[in-house]
């Protein structure tokens, strides 16, 4: 079976944990980075993390066929986190995916983003911090009151706020306490949290953690917003532009890379800005396959609503200090240890785990390459006097279509998540693409019905 089996000592201590919830719950990602649940009997969770707990793999999105359709649930004991909410306390457990001989399943993203990880210190000695932005939008309603019509109410939106607003303009400031003070009872740190720039829409960042953690962090993050606003009557969304007139969702990602000792490789004190080699690599290596990697790390049609000029989301393939319209921002900070990178294209609808290591993976092939960076962005990328002095390929895919065209092509992008992987990936992205380029949308109806 899979190495993540606790020992004695390890089962001791979960057992005593248990003792204090009232349901157990596993939980994964299907393909798509879609939260999957499976509830189990908490007596049972000794047997279940001896021989795991089995389920139908072809029901799941991009996981098996019918034919050979088994895969297996194994909990590991590490992520074991009992979340308090009023009418029951939930025994959280983040699940590998095993196939039906009980070794990792090769459609797994949680094993992916976990061998990404094991190569880097084996192959570099490198170890990861992450830290990720959480955005969502607090709507009024249900999720099917607000999909059940066509377009939004217009009682939608929750409050007018704007950046850093508080209350009695941030409605949502109760809410965001609530869920931080969840996570916390959870032993989840967050940094900081706040009312965004745009109307409904709010902002947690965590702590930084190592990536596989930090990704099993961000699906109990999601779990918790959602389970909050539901529970106050709002809906939490996380889709990534609902609404035109204003900002998408996204999922910064803050990212530093420490060697055995704890020492921050992105800094030296003698390097411009204080900016290494290893982190000038690494940028160079993000940037040299972001297109490829776009349908990763924005993964939905929606995604490719969000990259228009001046709604900070970025739409070059270009790196600055500072600089918000950047794909690739390196924050400034006075700390050696803080130096870090932050990554402005994904957002919250693709799959957490395959964002994580795809970024890593970029970074570290301009490692291996040796790529040397561009020179830094100097003004905003949004500027049409910048967009016409850059050729059309430093552009990030306009287009879900033109994402899929730039996947298909990526020997990169399928030799690290395996040919599997990649393969029921692409075939869902290009299925999704399929339904959107067929759907008579209502402007459509609106604007050509009269002809």
């Amino acid at each position: 079976m899979a190495e993540i089996i606790p020992g004695r000592e390890i089962m001791d201590e979960v057992d005593s944990h248990l003792e204090h919830v009232d349901c157990t719950k596993l939980f994964f990602t299907d393909l798509n980075g879609r939260l999957m649940n499976l509830s189990v009997n908490k007596h049972k969770i000794g047997e279940i993390f001896e021989n795991g707990v089995g389920f139908d793999g072809s029901s799941i999105a991009g996981f098996a066929n019918v034919e050979h359709s088994d895969r297996i649930l194994m909990p590991d004991a590490g992520t074991l986190w009992k979340i308090p909410f009023e009418e029951e306390k939930v025994g959280f457990f983040i699940a590998n995916v095993l196939n039906e001989e009980g070794a990792p399943a090769a459609v797994d993203p949680r094993t992916i983003l976990q061998e990404v990880v094991r190569s880097a210190e084996e192959e570099f000695g490198f170890r990861f911090l992450v830290g990720p932005e959480h955005e969502f939008f607090l709507l009024n309603g249900d999720e099917f009151a607000l999909t059940a019509k066509r377009g939004f109410p217009s009682d939608v939106h929750t409050d007018q706020a704007g950046y850093f607003h508080s209350t009695p303009h941030d409605k949502g400031q109760a809410i965001r306490q609530q869920i931080t003070d969840v996570l916390e009872r959870c032993g989840v740190v967050y940094e900081k949290s706040h009312h965004e720039v745009t109307p409904s829409q709010h902002e947690i960042n965590l702590e930084c953690t190592d990536p596989v953690s930090a990704a099993d962090r961000t699906l109990l993050f999601t779990y918790v917003a959602q389970r909050v606003a539901q529970e106050n009557g709002f809906y939490a969304s996380f889709m990534p532009k609902p609404f035109k007139e204003h900002n998408r969702n996204a999922f910064h990602m803050h990212l530093s890379v420490q060697d055995a000792e704890g020492t921050n490789l992105f800094y030296d004190e003698s390097a411009d800005q204080n900016l290494s080699t290893v982190a000038r690599q690494f940028i160079a290596g993000i940037l040299k396959y972001a297109r490829e990697t776009s349908v990763v790390m924005a993964s939905t049609v929606n995604s490719y609503k969000a990259y228009v000029v001046e709604k900070e989301a970025p739409i070059v393939r270009g790196w600055g200090f500072r600089n918000r319209s950047s794909m690739v921002r390196v924050p400034y900070t006075t700390s050696p240890s803080a130096t870090r990178i932050e990554l402005r294209n994904p957002d919250p609808a693709g799959n957490v785990y395959l964002q994580m290591a795809t970024l890593i993976a970029m970074g570290l092939q301009g490692i291996r390459e040796a790529l040397a960076s561009d020179n830094p962005d100097k003004g905003s990328t949004y500027e049409r006097d910048y967009q016409m002095k850059v050729w059309d390929e430093r552009f990030l895919p306009r287009t879900f279509y033109e994402a899929l065209v730039e996947a298909e092509r990526s020997d990169f992008l399928k030799g690290f998540l395996g040919e599997k992987l990649y393969d029921n990936f692409m075939t869902l992205k290009i299925e999704e693409w399929e339904a959107d380029r067929v759907h008579i949308s209502a402007r459509e109806q609106r604007q050509y019905l009269s002809i």
